[in-house]
């Protein structure tokens, strides 16, 4: 038996499963994630021959195959966003990326360094990596596909698809710090100007300008070009692709952050013509590459855990990733969205579902690539057991989550509509 024919028919499972199992479990507590994680660590403990999927050890691959994933998940979040980009609307977006994130991050680093015993650069990286919300995991949480109607997102997935979508480039910023700090050392002087300078200042402005350039010149591709190149005419969903890898490669070409510019480029195109039916195909063509890219990616970090991921796991190192799921996360989210649009019950939900997931691992794999980082090993283990806990508690809590929160919504703005109802109904008699 070939390690490789084994490979083959591991993927055709998956792939077939990703096509029956979203119709399967629809409306019942358990997620996709959590049935392909198991599917991953049942199939590496078989004798199969496969090769230990160890990102410690393929670290470039383990890199290149989160950010594809991510990338991918940028694309299908910025496209399906319905609601046109406003400080007032995305209020919300702001605040969890202005004022949650960045507590997070400094609350895990710091529990890092004084309970799990990690040297300061070490604590920040693990901060930084498990700031990011996840736009790969969170399918059950965000919005569905593109819509001609502006406002008929609820503020939960609206705040959490929006989230995912922007803070995944925003967490560079601290990642580059913990590499800096590993590098040259805690001394200021030795990193902060350039840091500030070009890490800070300068890629996130790159990241945003020129994803907003290839997405507007892509629109006017799309849909302003003569009839002959005008491509939505076309309804080719592949062309997702081609503005997901033409934003990202060419913003990084420049220096800027390419999951900003994929993300904005998204929202570009589909503020060029909001309401055309262009934007599903494309969406729907970013979601399916998307959740084949999760299976593998899956099947892969499953095989990990039961290849000893988790074996360097200490009990701090373990109540800090706990931490952060079930404390530091709710606790900071919520108190950003204090005055934010939507119901107290919206907010809790919000701040509870904070998926962590593929963005996580690309961070550890990118930093650890970039430099040898101390007890890296025990910042994998940590983070495996996040991701792990989120993709099962989360993926367990979605659908019934959701379900109780649409259900009350309806309680709650329907009795004006209930009582204006039989006025209308005697209108039309």
């Amino acid at each position: 038996m070939e390690p490789v024919d084994v490979a083959f028919a591991v993927v055709g499972v998956g792939a077939l499963l990703a096509g029956v199992l979203p119709r399967a479990l629809e409306r019942r507590p358990l997620s996709m994630p959590i049935a392909f994680l198991a599917l991953g660590m049942l199939v590496f403990l078989l004798p199969t021959g496969l090769p230990d999927p160890d990102p410690l050890v393929h670290k470039e691959i383990a890199t290149h195959l989160t950010e594809i994933g991510v990338i991918v998940a940028l694309m299908g979040a910025g496209l399906k966003i319905d609601r046109p980009l406003s400080w007032r609307r995305w209020s919300s977006t702001w605040r969890l990326l202005a004022i949650a994130m960045p507590l997070c991050i400094a609350a895990v680093a710091l529990l890092g360094w004084w309970w799990a015993g990690l040297v300061p650069a070490t604590a920040l990286l693990l901060g930084a990596a498990l700031a990011p919300t996840d736009p790969v995991l969170a399918s059950d949480v965000q919005v569905g596909e593109p819509t001609d109607v502006e406002d008929n997102e609820d503020e939960v997935r609206f705040a959490l698809t929006s989230e995912a979508g922007l803070n995944d480039g925003l967490a560079f910023p601290f990642v580059y710090a913990a590499i800096a700090i590993a590098a040259t050392g805690l001394a200021p002087a030795d990193w902060l100007g350039r840091w500030l300078a070009v890490d800070v200042l300068y890629k996130v402005a790159v990241g945003v300008l020129g994803g907003w350039l290839v997405g507007w010149l892509l629109g006017k591709l799309f849909f302003r070009a003569p009839n002959p190149l005008r491509l939505a005419r076309h309804a080719e969903g592949f062309l997702a692709l081609a503005a997901t890898f033409l934003a990202y490669g060419l913003v990084e070409v420049v220096g800027g952050y390419g999951f900003l510019a994929v993300f904005v480029a998204a929202r570009a195109i589909r503020a060029a013509e909001r309401t055309h039916e262009f934007h599903s195909v494309l969406h729907d063509f970013a979601e399916q590459v998307e959740r084949l890219l999760t299976v593998l990616l899956l099947l892969l970090f499953g095989g990990a855990v039961v290849g000893g991921l988790l074996a360097p796991l200490t009990w701090p190192a373990a109540a800090v990733g706990l931490a952060l799921i079930f404390l530091v996360r709710p606790l900071v989210a919520w108190l950003s969205l204090r005055g934010a649009p939507g119901r107290p019950a919206e907010h809790w939900v919000i701040a509870l579902f904070g998926i962590r997931g593929v963005g996580s691992l690309f961070y550890l794999a990118y930093a650890t690539t970039a430099v040898d980082f101390p007890q890296a090993d025990l910042v994998w283990a940590a983070t495996g057991l996040v991701v792990i806990v989120s993709v099962v508690v989360h993926g367990v809590a979605a659908t019934p989550v959701m379900r109780l929160l649409d259900r009350a919504g309806e309680r709650t703005a329907d009795p004006a509509e209930r009582a204006a109802e039989p006025v209308a109904g005697a209108a039309r008699a």
